[in-house]
């Protein structure tokens, strides 16, 4: 399986940390964000990576390089500007073949996410073997997690392992996700698009399953929340 680390966006939030570091390379514990991520998948054997950036992705390559020091394999997806997540696999598209890939945001802070569970969460068999009709396989699978106190509303409901976009209770997308590829064809490659809006259509189709994630997540969206998980200092 190979893993895409979503690292284009500019981090205003963060600003004016990210006016010379891009958000991804902000340190968490001594160890920059996205190298949290780096590390945990090739722990659970992903070692395939691709990210994208955009806002001083220069940074980014020379941090990482060609992932040989952590183990994996990484190549880059670089971005004029920032395409949004759906544009940005599209983007991608031809580095991530045609099997279902793992796509994480950078800014998410999950070091004990085990990135092995990921990897037969699409099946195209049920469980006597028998294969799924093709309009009728799951094409995305989503972590979600606890809405945090910024976002009390969630944005989907949970059914058996399906996800619906109106049901209660409802949960927030951990910007963790599996997808086939096909679910991004409609996209031309250099256009900006959302991936929200297309997991709601699938979601309404019955074609997006999904589980809540209970272990230790954060969106690490502002300075402020940069130093509560580093002690109450930023880096």
């Amino acid at each position: 399986m190979k893993a895409m680390i979503f690292a284009a966006g500019r981090g205003e939030r963060m600003r004016p940390l990210t006016d010379t570091c891009p958000k991804p390379l902000l340190k968490v514990r001594g160890r920059p964000l996205i190298v949290w991520h780096v590390l945990n998948l090739v722990r659970a054997g992903i070692t395939d990576i691709i990210v994208n950036h955009a806002h001083l992705g220069g940074l980014i390559e020379q941090t990482l390089g060609d992932g040989s020091q952590f183990g994996a394999a990484i190549r880059y997806s670089p971005e004029a500007q920032a395409l949004e997540t759906a544009g940005a696999i599209a983007q991608a598209r031809h580095l991530l073949g045609e099997e279902p890939f793992l796509a994480v945001s950078a800014d998410i802070y999950i070091p004990y996410f085990d990135f092995a569970q990921v990897k037969d969460v699409l099946a195209d068999k049920d469980v006597l073997g028998n294969p799924y009709p093709a309009e009728q396989r799951d094409i995305a699978w989503l972590y979600l997690v606890d809405n945090p106190p910024y976002h009390p509303d969630g944005d989907f409901g949970l059914t058996l392992y399906a996800l619906n976009n109106d049901g209660a209770p409802r949960w927030t997308f951990g910007n963790i996700g599996v997808y086939r590829p096909e679910m991004f064809d409609g996209i031309a490659a250099g256009s900006h698009a959302k991936l929200g809006p297309l997991i709601r259509q699938y979601a309404e189709l019955g074609r997006v399953g999904g589980e809540v994630y209970a272990g230790a997540w954060a969106n690490v969206g502002t300075a402020a929340d940069l130093a509560a998980l580093n002690g109450g200092t930023a880096p």
